[in-house]
């Protein structure tokens, strides 16, 4: 009778062993048990330093998280999918110093019970290291996380720095619902920076305008002598058109453009249509001409209101202020031919106005396309509002 006992008692043992194998093998099949937490962005895996330091001082957010139900910041880019233990669960998430931010603790109260939440820690930027990041470089994350003073351990997440030069254009959501975020390049023209006395300095040395007042007389002739002022300050630092826009970026979720900053530009001498665009604006908006950056896909111009009023504007084809030949914009015309014998300033003032032709043949030609919002097509003023929502950004 013993023996019999012990070999049931033997046979229950095992039978539960397997039991056990089978429904943890079960668990495992169907990822019943999952992570404890997990780190996640927006991006795809991508921080750009200058969506961080263009909305660093303002309440402003441009890249929406992908839930509605949130809890702290997500301009820090860096989230943390946890589910709660209980009602009011106290949550504290460690990020360990990296190159670009410092260590950083943060705690939060998980109101519901048994409840995914998405939390945005506070990221402790440092933000000259942001910009002076001219170049893609891999950076490790590493986040410890406590919940109800239990540990759930430390996990690491490599993403992608990406160069300061690289403005965010849009983005796909989970849902492959795609989100504009061309205002980010407003960030890249500055109006503040050194280097614009100097420029507007050689304006005025054209002697073409003895002061830039802005809008102060509104007549549209000022602000059209003005504006011709600094194209031909530009023109004579010989400009040349570089077409280097692409960036390393490779991926289905972002999109991006690179994007000089202005004393790059000023310093190469090198500009393509997004540089000249924002250069220009930089130099619009520091004399007090509120400019208009104006995208479609494959090229960006930019443009200027003649009335402090915004009733009538103009636009400008940067990359003429380059050595050009007219010719590749006005085949039938052969312009070129035209301008021998004539003096700089003669030539200037000729591409000048043909400029402001091919622009504004191009804005009407597209003009459909920019009012409807369609993907890639922006108008983007460069005005006090905007100023608001996004800053300047320069080294």
């Amino acid at each position: 009778m013993k023996k019999k006992d012990s070999f049931w008692k033997i046979m229950s043992v095992i039978l539960l062993l397997l039991l056990a194998m089978t429904g943890g093998f079960y668990l495992y099949r169907y990822n019943i048990v999952s992570e404890p937490f997990e780190i996640t962005d927006e991006l795809g895996g991508n921080i750009f330093p200058s969506a961080v330091l263009s909305v660093a001082v303002t309440d402003t957010l441009i890249v929406m998280p992908a839930d509605t139900s949130y809890l702290g910041n997500p301009k820090s880019c860096i989230g943390i999918r946890v589910k709660s233990d209980k009602m009011n669960s106290k949550l504290r998430i460690k990020v360990a110093e990296s190159p670009f931010f410092s260590e950083s603790i943060s705690e939060f109260i998980l109101p519901k019970a048994r409840t995914e939440y998405l939390v945005y820690p506070d990221i402790v930027w440092k933000y000259d290291a942001l910009k002076e990041n001219i170049q893609p470089t891999p950076v490790s994350v590493a986040v410890q996380v406590e919940m109800n003073r239990d540990n759930l351990g430390q996990k690491v997440r490599t993403f992608s720095m990406r160069s300061i030069n690289e403005c965010l254009l849009g983005y796909n959501d989970i849902n492959q619902k795609f989100h504009e975020t061309g205002i980010f390049f407003a960030a890249y023209v500055n109006e503040d920076h050194p280097m614009i006395d100097m420029v507007l300095r050689e304006a005025l040395n054209t002697r073409i305008v003895n002061r830039f007042l802005g809008y102060q007389l509104n007549k549209e002739s000022s602000v059209e002598n003005q504006v011709y002022a600094i194209w031909n300050a530009l023109q004579k630092r010989n400009f040349k058109y570089s077409s280097v826009s692409a960036s390393s970026l490779s991926s289905n979720v972002v999109y991006s453009q690179r994007v000089r900053l202005f004393d790059d530009a000023i310093k190469s001498a090198q500009i393509n249509c997004v540089d000249g665009s924002v250069l220009f604006a930089s130099l619009l908006r520091a004399i007090n001409i509120d400019p208009i950056l104006v995208r479609m896909p494959g090229h960006m111009f930019v443009g200027y209101y003649l009335n402090k009023n915004h009733t009538k504007k103009n636009f400008l084809e940067t990359t003429m202020i380059g050595d050009v030949n007219l010719d590749e914009f006005f085949p039938d015309e052969q312009i070129d031919s035209t301008m021998v014998g004539k003096s700089q300033n003669q030539v200037s003032k000729l591409v000048f106005d043909k400029s402001k032709e091919y622009a504004n043949k191009k804005y009407e030609q597209n003009k459909a396309s920019i009012e409807q919002k369609k993907k890639f097509y922006m108008y983007l003023e460069i005005s006090k509002a905007i100023r608001r929502k996004i800053q300047p950004i320069g080294k």
